[in-house]
């Protein structure tokens, strides 16, 4: 090693321990105080590890995708236990990548097409479908159960029409749907299966991992999610075919493979004749699709990297916090409605969900308002019902009977914080309001 490279190995060490004492100064362990302090719904937990890598990846001076993401990709994929996982700027990146690769012409008649029907449900996150109305697919809308809240497999057949392609859910609030009916729905009818897994990284279903069931699951690492890259995403699957088309959509739709920074990979540079692009048109400039650019910078890549270890930990706590909640609350659902695992599985809660019943002598709003004055975050089930927010008036759909439980979950379900930066003395805050409140 030269003088020069012993030299900014020094320097970097200098750097790490600086970063880790920026961090015990600006971003170390705080007290928290009952009453005073918020007590989160979501939010990032990171400790100097994550800053470090961050800076790493700054002095590569590799400014977008690299070698970071090349391992995240790796290990992401293998902590999962599927083939292929790529990264993308957002949750919402990952299902607009996971829908393009299902609806792309080489799928032949299996493509999703204008016109063609997918089952989901309204009691979700606007862009687990946004992609499917962006190709002029028409959502069927079935309802939700009202133990899990997931989909109600028992309408799915009469959801089925001549014009469905695909069923495209999302594991509620972490709690993975009933995998074993939706699965030997779409094996039966040769059906797309889309998982979207934003809420349930490290949720499992007859012990495997959710997203492994389908075709394709996506993914999210904002803040409030699982683990974090600031703003992130992946799509993942087994399927060789769906991984290429998929790659091509994130990178601008381009025909060539490379990663960046490298040239010639298939060894046939300026030997293709594509389109109607002269011959030996330069391969890293062919686009075989209508893609994007969608790919993370190498320093997210960093910060999930620095995460991944910290995932199983993260998950055992939010479990762990779910159990202390529901333990806590048990006695006052004569008033809520609490939630309850899907049977067969073991969820990654993302939140906790509460419905107020209808006598329960409070309205949501004030309920809300109260949990607010006392400093307790909250929020609600994301959209609620798609069918009734604003932008969604101007597109078609088709929906299986009046969903009695998506109309209970947009008036009185909200849910409350999981998330590893609430400790036990921050769960038994929030029982204790709740009884001061409800009793």
């Amino acid at each position: 090693m030269t003088e020069s490279l012993v030299k900014a190995d020094q320097v970097k060490k200098e750097i790490h321990n600086l970063v880790k004492e920026y961090y015990d100064l600006t971003h170390g362990a705080k007290t928290w105080t009952e009453g005073k302090d918020v007590v989160p719904v979501s939010g990032k937990v990171f400790d100097h590890t994550e800053l470090q890598y961050i800076v790493d990846s700054a002095l590569d001076a590799w400014f977008t995708t690299g070698r970071f993401n090349s391992k995240f990709e790796r290990e992401l994929a293998r902590f999962i236990g599927v083939k292929f996982a790529l990264t993308v700027n957002s949750g919402s990146s990952a299902n607009l990548v996971a829908i393009s690769g299902l609806c792309a012409p080489e799928l032949g008649d299996r493509a999703i097409k204008p016109g063609d029907e997918v089952i989901t449900v309204a009691a979700s996150f606007p862009t687990t479908i946004n992609p499917l109305l962006t190709y002029g697919a028409i959502p069927v809308f079935v309802d939700v159960d009202d133990e899990t809240h997931n989909i109600d497999v028992s309408f799915l057949e009469q959801a089925l029409s001549e014009k469905t392609k695909a069923v495209v859910i999302a594991h509620s609030l972490g709690n993975p749907f009933d995998l074993d009916t939706v699965k030997a729905f779409c094996d039966k009818h040769n059906l797309w299966l889309m998982e979207d897994c934003c809420d349930a990284l490290g949720a499992t279903y007859d012990g495997k991992h959710v997203g492994t069931f389908g075709h394709v699951g996506t993914l999210s690492f904002y803040p409030a999610h699982h683990i974090t890259m600031g703003e992130g995403g992946a799509v993942f699957t087994n399927d060789v075919k769906l991984k290429t088309i998929m790659e091509s959509y994130r990178d601008w739709g381009r025909d060539c493979y490379c990663e960046p920074g490298k040239d010639n990979t298939c060894k046939k540079r300026f030997e293709w004749q594509l389109g109607d692009l002269p011959y030996g048109y330069d391969h890293k400039y062919i686009y075989s699709r209508l893609g994007f650019n969608l790919k993370i910078t190498d320093m997210q890549a960093a910060l999930g990297l620095a995460q991944l270890p910290k995932l199983a930990g993260f998950i055992e706590a939010r479990r762990r916090n779910f159990d202390r909640i529901s333990k806590g609350l048990s006695d006052l659902q004569h008033k809520l409605h609490l939630p309850v695992p899907t049977p067969n599985s073991h969820p990654s809660w993302f939140g906790y969900l509460i419905t107020l019943k209808k006598d329960a002598g409070i309205s949501r709003k004030e309920l809300l308002e109260k949990l607010n004055e006392y400093k307790i975050g909250t929020r609600l089930l994301f959209a609620g019902d798609l069918r009734k927010q604003p932008y969604f008036k101007d597109f078609n759909y088709r929906t299986i009977g009046d969903l009695p439980n998506t109309e209970i979950i947009l008036n009185q379900s909200f849910w409350i914080g999981v998330t590893p930066m609430i400790n036990d003395e921050m769960v038994d805050y929030m029982v204790k309001v709740f009884h001061e409140i409800l009793n």
